[in-house]
């Protein structure tokens, strides 16, 4: 469905993309991540034919973004971090007015809006005002504009940003809905989100992909073999007497207790996978092992590990090409999104007529 090969952006001398190469297929709900700096949003821009790359291909649905613009974009339903509401029209006429800025033919923009309107639950909210809506039920409108013209791929920036926990969940859900009959690339600053609604991630550090896989297998790729966690039947001193005799066990405390199976925590002076060998050597010993594995990183964790070194470095570079550029009058560099977070404040948040 996506394919981005080579692809690099570069705002004066400073490099935001840098060779990056990913493959999103039809049917998979993507999340990308990158800390701020990273290269992620511009990639995104890209991607939805914002900005242009230095060079380098994307290819949406078989359509190269930029030698067939308009039947790439065609196929694409954004939904911004900031939905590009109008505030002052009703839910029905601002879905009406996308559905003819896309070229759904007349005829069949009634059908096109109440089946978007259906698809994120909003036909009882049709007849109200944009601006009395809750932030959800904006966000919620936004996502409908996205389905009009039901394109095959959604990107989503930062759909939860600013919602309270309910309104998280909702939003959640109905991204799952929407994975049924849409390939969606989401790209969010919360890792749970992540790899709760993801069966793909995609990380992007120092404008390139660093990590991609299943969240499971980045979990298991980047674990730390030296930790391993047992829960073993029998007594401390038969369990010390088999550590004891293993030179690459360099220590090992022991947990809790229940029905005689103690959990035991090793730390090993190794990376090798020493699994096998642990369980054959407490069964020698008559001690059954009801469980053996390495300590899983959370997302998180891997998250950190992959980007933590270079990211502050990078971020720091891609503000100064900015203001560079802006001195010099660039206006397509001016464009650059150095992937920020958006921060709510109290001040700064919006007041909310319906909850």
């Amino acid at each position: 469905m996506i394919k981005v090969k080579d692809l690099v952006k570069n705002y004066g001398s400073f490099e935001a993309v840098k060779g990056l190469n990913m493959n999103v297929e039809k049917g998979q709900v993507v999340g990308l991540l990158g800390p701020n700096g990273a290269g992620k949003s511009t990639t995104m821009n890209i991607i939805t034919g914002y900005i242009s790359a230095t060079s380098g291909s994307v290819v949406i649905d078989g359509h190269d973004i930029m030698t067939e613009p308009m039947a790439a974009k065609k196929a694409i339903g954004y939904l911004p971090e900031i939905p590009p509401l109008y505030m002052d029209m009703t839910v029905l006429s601002y879905l009406k007015f996308v559905a003819e800025l896309k070229g759904v033919p007349s005829k069949e923009r009634a059908e096109e809006v109440k089946k978007a309107m259906k698809a994120v639950r909003i036909a009882d909210r049709a007849t109200r005002i944009i601006s009395k809506l809750s932030k959800g039920y904006k966000q919620r409108v936004g996502v409908a504009a996205a389905l009009i013209g039901n394109p095959p791929i959604l990107i989503l920036d930062e759909p939860t940003v600013g919602l309270d926990p309910s309104q998280v969940v909702e939003i959640r859900e109905l991204i799952k809905n929407l994975a049924k009959e849409h390939t969606v690339i989401l790209s969010s600053h919360i890792l749970s989100e992540v790899s709760e609604v993801c069966d793909h991630i995609i990380i992007i550090n120092n404008g390139t992909v660093v990590a991609e896989d299943t969240p499971e297998n980045l979990s298991n790729a980047y674990s730390n073999q030296s930790h391993v966690n047992m829960e073993i039947k029998g007594d401390e001193a038969s369990i010390s007497a088999v550590l004891d005799g293993m030179d690459y066990v360099s220590s090992y405390t022991f947990g809790e207790v229940v029905d005689d199976i103690i959990a035991v925590k090793l730390i090993l002076d190794t990376d090798e996978d020493k699994n096998d060998e642990l369980f054959f050597a407490f069964a020698e010993a008559k001690l059954p092992v009801h469980k053996v594995s390495r300590e899983n990183l959370s997302l998180e964790q891997v998250f950190l590990k992959l980007t933590e070194d270079e990211a502050a470095d990078h971020a720091e570079k891609a503000e100064d090409a900015v203001e560079e550029n802006a001195e010099n009058g660039d206006s397509d560099d001016e464009s650059y999104d150095s992937d920020e977070e958006a921060i709510i404040t109290d001040d700064e948040e919006e007041s909310e007529v319906e909850e």
